[in-house]
C-alpha cells in the first residue's frame, strides 16, 4: 500500500498536465467547435427573456413541481406545444473565465486524488509502470470521461459532443496515468 501523502507529486504533475491539455484541447484544435448551436432568432430569444432578468442558474421549460404536476393535462399541453428545453443562465457581462479555471485545475487535483487512492491502495512502492499505469488510468478515465455519458442520456446533449468529451477524458486519463507510472515511489 502506497499513501495518499507520499503521492502527492504525482497527483500535482498530474494536474498541471491535464490542465495544459485541455488548455491545448480547447483553445487551439478547435474539435470542440460545433459542440453548441445558435437559436434561430437569437437576438429575439434574448430579448424575450431580458425582462425576466432570470438568475444564473439551471432551469427547464415547462418545469413541474411535482410528479403530480407532471401528470397533469396542462403540463402534457405545454410539453406538447414546446418548446421543451434545459436552460443554464449565465451571469451577464464579460465571461471572465478565471472561477471555472480554478475550479476545473481543483477538479483535476481531485481525480488525481482518487488516481492515487486507488492505485495506492492495490499497489507497493516500486510496482511495475504499467500496473500503475493501468489503476490510476482506469480511475482517471472513471473521473473524466464516464461522467460525461449522462448529458447526452438525460439533457439530450448531442451523442456526438459527449464523445468528443469522453475522447478527451481518454486523454486526460493516458497524461494522468503516464504520470503516475512516470512518478511512482520506488521499493525502499
Amino acid at each position: 500500500m502506497v499513501s495518499i501523502l507520499s503521492l502527492w507529486l504525482p497527483i500535482l504533475v498530474s494536474a498541471v498536465l491535464v490542465f495544459v491539455a485541455s488548455s491545448v484541447i480547447h483553445m487551439f484544435l478547435g474539435y470542440h467547435a460545433g459542440d453548441f448551436k445558435k437559436l434561430p432568432n437569437e437576438d429575439g430569444v434574448m430579448d424575450a427573456l431580458r425582462p425576466f432578468k432570470p438568475e444564473p442558474g439551471n432551469y427547464n421549460i415547462p418545469h413541474a413541481d411535482s410528479m403530480k404536476h407532471m401528470a397533469s393535462a396542462e403540463f402534457k399541453e405545454k410539453l406538447n406545444k414546446g418548446p421543451v428545453a434545459w436552460i443554464s443562465v449565465m451571469p451577464t457581462g464579460q465571461m471572465g473565465m478565471g472561477k471555472q479555471l480554478v475550479q476545473w485545475f481543483l477538479f483535476c487535483l481531485l481525480i488525481g486524488v482518487f488516481a492515487a487512492y486507488i492505485a495506492g491502495s492495490a499497489l507497493e512502492p516500486g510496482a511495475h509502470y504499467l500496473a500503475v499505469f493501468r489503476f490510476a488510468g482506469t480511475t482517471a478515465f472513471a473521473g473524466y470521461a464516464l461522467a460525461q455519458l449522462d448529458k447526452s442520456i438525460w439533457y439530450n446533449t448531442a451523442w456526438s459532443t459527449t464523445l468528443r468529451n469522453v475522447f478527451d477524458g481518454l486523454i486526460y486519463a493516458l497524461l494522468t496515468a503516464g504520470t503516475f507510472g512516470w512518478l511512482w515511489p520506488s521499493a525502499i
